[in-house]
């Protein structure tokens, strides 16, 4: 898989990810480590931060349900909006994580 086609993967996944739910950046690369070769939270914020404008970018937090950083307050009003619950300024994440099937 080329480094665009990767790209092309995350953003997918997480077009996907239904309101209400979310992922946390770990879980986005977990769930395409095996057809990918790579696992690595990291680049997964990297590639939302520079490509993940134009998808629910708000439902990638981290895993212990921090909103992106820089975008928290936006992040939480989007989150709010769509009935994810909180625990104070964190995601639940017990109650809001999502897997794809």
């Amino acid at each position: 898989m080329t480094p665009q086609e990767y790209v092309e993967q995350v953003l997918s996944l997480v077009e996907r990810i239904p309101e209400g739910r979310v992922m946390s950046y770990g879980a986005v690369a977990d769930a395409l480590a095996e057809r990918s070769g790579r696992n690595s939270s990291r680049l997964i914020g990297a590639i939302m931060a520079r490509h993940g404008g134009g998808v629910p970018w708000h439902r990638v937090v981290t895993s212990a349900g921090r909103m992106p950083p820089g975008h928290e307050q936006e992040a939480r009003q989007r989150l709010l909006s769509e009935g994810v619950p909180l625990k104070g300024e964190h995601v639940d994440m017990a109650l809001a994580s999502w897997q794809p099937a």
